[in-house]
């Protein structure tokens, strides 16, 4: 969920025939990530997926097993998750929401649901990523959003940070910032678009792909953290990705800052457009000044 999405590279699965009277639902919801192991149903720790699931079996009275568009790591956080999921009993998407609302913690809201096509798949269906990691570049630590930004002291440079960005676009492998614990079978990804925002005290990195290797985002940020403080020229980032090695760049960035704000299908799927958020960011970020 992590950043760590599948898509890339697997095989789409067969064109699924629903049994009689199975109704495939659609979902958007939003997370706070930091109580959580991530997304994925974890034996160990509380996840999103099973409070979810534990939410939507109570609206339907029957189990209901959800997939999603992409795992969240621990304390990683979402604005715009989706979700697909089958259920025998029919429910209005007003219902489901607010039955399911009625049952999640506070820090899990469903804000959207509906009926889709019984071939719509949360993962596979999906177009494309998008990324929102936030960064308070105070003198002095946040308390209101201490789970929800990452905190930099020091001055950061974030027209160097928007510069580094160009490099990481394009379809190429990612090596440099997929973690070893990685299961993909490729780590080649196609980053569509990459920017650094400010707004105010705040700095914005989002980067949209086709998919992301496990902490792909965060070791990014890791690195144009490094060109942030003056540690490294803008152009460390394409050396970084030339020679593809995870050892060479930077420490993994915090979790605290990552958002999921966004997944994009194609428009006959029929899933509403949502501002990006996190809901303390406006709906539309404006570009660093040339």
């Amino acid at each position: 969920m992590s950043d760590w999405l599948y898509t890339a590279g697997c095989k789409m699965p067969d064109k699924q025939q629903l049994p009689s009277g199975i109704t495939r639902y659609a979902a958007i919801l939003q997370y706070q990530g930091a109580e959580y192991c991530g997304f994925q149903r974890q034996k160990h720790s509380p996840s999103v997926q099973q409070e979810l699931e534990k939410a939507l079996s109570y609206v339907a009275d029957n189990a209901i097993t959800v997939g999603c568009a992409g795992r969240t790591d621990a304390a990683v956080h979402a604005s715009h998750q989706v979700v697909h999921f089958d259920s025998p009993v029919q429910r209005s998407g007003y219902s489901w929401v607010q039955g399911a609302n009625s049952q999640l913690p506070d820090g899990i809201a469903l804000v959207w649901a509906d009926k889709v096509c019984k071939d719509f798949h949360a993962r596979f269906s999906a177009l494309s990523r998008t990324y929102r990691y936030v960064i308070d570049n105070s003198t002095t630590r946040p308390a209101i959003m201490a789970k929800s930004v990452t905190w930099i002291k020091k001055p950061l440079d974030a027209s160097a940070m928007d510069n580094a960005c160009q490099y990481l676009l394009g379809e190429r492998d990612y090596s440099a910032f997929r973690a070893s614990g990685c299961q993909s079978n490729s780590s080649f990804r196609n980053v569509h678009s990459a920017r650094i925002h400010q707004r105010g005290k705040l700095i914005i990195f989002e980067v949209t792909a086709n998919a992301f290797l496990l902490h792909m985002v965060r070791n990014i940020v890791g690195s144009l953290l490094e060109v942030g403080l003056g540690r490294k020229p803008s152009q460390w980032i394409e050396q970084l990705l030339a020679e593809g090695n995870r050892c060479n760049s930077a420490a993994t960035a915090a979790a605290d800052g990552l958002y999921l704000v966004d997944v994009e299908y194609p428009d006959y799927l029929g899933l509403p457009q949502l501002p990006k958020g996190p809901v303390f960011l406006p709906e539309k970020l404006d570009k660093l000044e040339e």
